[in-house]
């Protein structure tokens, strides 16, 4: 390992795109990666079920404003809109009624005003919840599905700053096998995390098993939840600002338990939306046969996927099989094949599956977002503004962070 005059730590989204912005503009750098693979929470699959499935990011998000939109146009993959609505509601074993499907709507169009009205006070989205009334669907999907948290953990703050997603789009060929496909040109050295980060001297020395590499700059874009648990460890330590916004931008979790179902549809259409209301907040959304692929998607989120996870796969394919057998009856059961549960909670050098800043803490982005001595900057989906939480946030936050930190560099090298 050579000097260089920056490192970008992590090989997601974030690092990807810096490293080719620095490309770009002629500055050198290098790339490690903890993990053996690039991609980070982008990852397609075809291992378990013979067809690819997104274990990461599968929405690309905000297509008219999404960088890897064009890109997948341009690569042929097969496109599909789709929006998270509501097409079937059950309450636990009971099919909602077309009254209550329409009173959920309504409920729906109620919610988005209060949380737009909301000002000052309590900055939970739980008190604004139960100030409008909201229905329990709502509720969900604005919390466990849209931001991977209980409602009483997520500040309104930062719910409402997130950008309008539609419109959306599913791919049959894997959003994460696009995002491989994109990066395959960086140069990035696997299997290879950054230990410490050493900065009290004119530039920067990140410590790894394969040796120290110095440099002028640091690009760190692992998560939130990795950092939280120092998996980097810094000397000097961060600033304490800097130490109290990654503990108050916690990862929230959203877990997949797709299902292989032959033989039936049950009486269900592709790409219909499934929502099961259940007590302790146990809810349960399914995306039904994508692309006309024997699959079923289960979703849980917040507290009770970190619960799912901690189960295992076991306990979780039982588990939604046994709803499934609630709404459509035995036969579903005998239709229920091989079944995964994804686990990003596992993933040490991931610990979740995106930051939500706690209530009263909707800052903690924007300090982050601030470089330490202008030496250490961060970049990432918690810090991809309006579109936080998204792999094209994270890609544009990685562009942004990069062009900045060459701009640093070449005012150093030339001062006015």
């Amino acid at each position: 390992m050579h000097d260089v005059d920056v490192v970008i730590v992590g090989a997601g989204c974030a690092g990807l795109a810096a490293a080719k912005a620095l490309n770009a503009a002629g500055v050198r750098f290098v790339v490690l990666e903890a993990m053996d693979r690039i991609g980070g929470r982008a990852l397609t699959s075809s291992d378990d079920f013979g067809v690819p499935f997104d274990v990461g990011c599968a929405w690309l998000h905000a297509a008219d404003r999404n960088p890897f939109y064009p890109e997948a146009q341009a690569a042929g993959w097969t496109l599909r809109h789709h929006d998270m609505g509501l097409d079937h509601l059950w309450f636990g074993k009971r099919r909602a009624t077309a009254a209550e499907m329409a009173d959920e709507a309504r409920a729906e169009a109620e919610l988005s005003a209060c949380i737009d009205r909301h000002k000052g006070g309590d900055d939970r989205l739980s008190t604004v919840i139960e100030a409008c009334h909201a229905l329990r669907a709502s509720a969900t999907f604005a919390g466990p599905m849209d931001f991977g948290a209980d409602d009483d953990e997520i500040s309104v703050t930062d719910f409402r700053s997130a950008a309008d997603l539609d419109p959306n789009y599913l791919s049959r060929e894997g959003y994460g096998a696009l995002i491989h496909r994109w990066g395959a040109d960086v140069p990035v050295t696997l299997s290879t995390p950054a230990r410490r980060i050493r900065w009290s001297g004119p530039g920067v020395e990140v410590e790894t098993d394969r040796g120290t590499i110095r440099a002028r700059a640091v690009i760190v874009t692992v998560s939130t939840g990795a950092l939280a648990f120092d998996e980097i460890a810094f000397t000097p330590e961060l600033p304490l600002a800097h130490q109290e916004a990654i503990f108050d931008l916690p990862m929230g979790l959203l877990t997949k338990i797709p299902l292989q179902v032959d033989g039936t549809r049950l009486g269900l259409k592709p790409f219909d939306d499934v929502l099961m209301e259940r007590h302790a907040r146990h809810d349960l959304y399914f995306l039904a046969f994508p692309f006309d692929l024997d699959l079923i998607v289960g979703f849980v989120g917040g507290d009770f996927a970190w619960e799912m996870e901690a189960a295992g796969q076991t306990a979780a394919v039982d588990f939604v099989t046994d709803r499934l057998v609630d709404m459509f009856g035995s036969e579903a059961r005998k239709a229920v094949g091989h079944g995964i549960m994804t686990n990003w909670s596992a993933e040490r050098y991931v610990r979740g599956g995106y930051a939500a800043a706690r209530p009263g803490k909707a800052h903690a982005r924007a300090v982050l977002a601030e470089p330490v001595a202008d030496r250490i900057w961060f970049a990432g989906e918690a810090l991809a503004g309006g579109l936080k939480q998204t792999a094209a946030g994270a890609r544009l936050s990685g562009e942004a962070v990069a062009e900045k930190v060459t701009l640093r560099l070449a005012l150093l090298d030339h001062p006015a």
